[in-house]
């Protein structure tokens, strides 16, 4: 009997009933999206560092997975690395911020980074017309569709117009990717590089390695590249979790609101209704279980809502800014987001249901 007035009391207000879905359903959205940007981010960045094809990755001193792009290394290190026993390749790349988000140009020594990775795989354009002149670039598919560029296109970066030389699929370091001298060149770091890679002999040997290289150059940061790549989480990053946390406590209060509003505007139009159930012989504890019922099902129904919204912007941010922004699809936290969405909305049901069950039969049944 319950599900049935609860039914009926849905299906007779539906613009009421939409309304609070969707109002609940705008957080939902929100929370999924941004844990949904945090894990695409990271995973697109774990993605890029494995296909580098290194084993090992050699940092500045002091430096970390949020640190800036910048150029501190001499060059000549990557000869002297390509020295130390296990060590079968190296490469060194410079980066420079591209002013867009997380964005940076990669400048590359194109033979060496090849025989690492395995080269790029050319959409537009070709590999022997690319890093030919100054001011080529190579871009990813990503980065190329966010920009709309095609091979031939011109793209300003740096205070600098670049020419668009070829479209790669994407997967590989970055996205933007510049000959490694002609961006030492243009941003003054002649002799200077960001980060090395290096390729083993053998993938057993990188503890060994590791342990030599850090014995050797002690103020440097280096890594394995599966350490490099489990940096790179969200748990990793305090500012991620806590922006998360701020959502998430938006999502719950407007819940709380939105669930409070529709149901206190409910208990008064439907006084004359609780009036006739409670002179039938309903009990406090029937009325209240009504109220919070419907709370219920506008809880599950916000969530659902909230869930098909997050596609929906997982949609948006793949067409203007793939590169930039990638979503990802988090089903486990579809559980989170409906515990969260109806613990806001029964909490919210609370008051307005103790003014329900508060109403005097007599009075109720007067009540026009």
């Amino acid at each position: 009997m319950i599900f049935r007035l609860v039914w009926e009391n849905i299906r007779f207000r539906p613009m009421r009933t939409l309304l609070s879905v969707l109002l609940i359903g705008v957080p939902v959205m929100l929370i999924l999206t941004l844990v949904g940007v945090s894990r695409g981010f990271m995973e697109d960045s774990k993605q890029r560092t494995r296909g580098v094809g290194a084993d090992i990755i050699f940092r500045p001193p002091n430096s970390s997975f949020t640190s800036g792009a910048t150029s501190p290394i001499p060059q000549g290190a990557v000869a002297t690395l390509a020295q130390v026993p296990h060590v079968a390749l190296a490469t060194g790349v410079a980066q420079a911020l591209a002013g867009k988000l997380f964005n940076a140009i990669n400048g590359i020594d194109y033979p060496a980074f090849k025989r690492m990775s395995g080269g790029f795989t050319f959409i537009e354009g070709d590999e022997a017309h690319a890093f030919r002149q100054p001011g080529d670039l190579v871009v990813d598919t990503s980065y190329a569709a966010e920009q709309k560029l095609h091979a031939g296109s011109t793209l300003p970066l740096l205070n600098r117009t670049w020419n668009i030389t070829g479209v790669v699929e994407t997967g590989k370091l970055g996205h933007v990717f510049a000959s490694l001298s002609d961006l030492q060149k243009y941003n003054g770091t002649e002799g200077k590089i960001s980060q090395i890679y290096l390729k083993l002999d053998n993938p057993a040997n990188t503890d060994t390695v590791l342990e030599d290289l850090k014995r050797r150059y002690p103020e440097y940061s280096i890594f394995s590249a599966q350490q490099w790549i489990d940096l790179t989480s969200v748990d990793q990053i305090p500012a991620v979790g806590v922006f998360v946390n701020v959502i998430i406590g938006i999502g719950v209060f407007t819940g709380l609101f939105v669930v409070s509003l529709s149901m206190y505007m409910a208990v008064l139009q439907r006084t004359r209704e609780i009036g006739i159930l409670k002179s039938l012989g309903a009990t406090k504890a029937f009325v209240m279980t009504l109220i919070l019922w419907e709370a219920g099902f506008m809880g599950v129904g916000g969530t659902i809502a909230g869930i098909a919204l997050s596609f929906g912007s997982r949609a948006a941010l793949q067409k203007f800014v793939p590169a930039s922004l990638p979503q990802a699809i988090v089903p486990s936290w579809w559980p989170i987001v409906l515990g969260i969405a109806l613990g806001s909305a029964i909490l919210g049901a609370v008051y307005p249901g103790m003014i329900a069950v508060r109403q005097d039969p007599i009075e109720a049944l007067s009540y026009e």
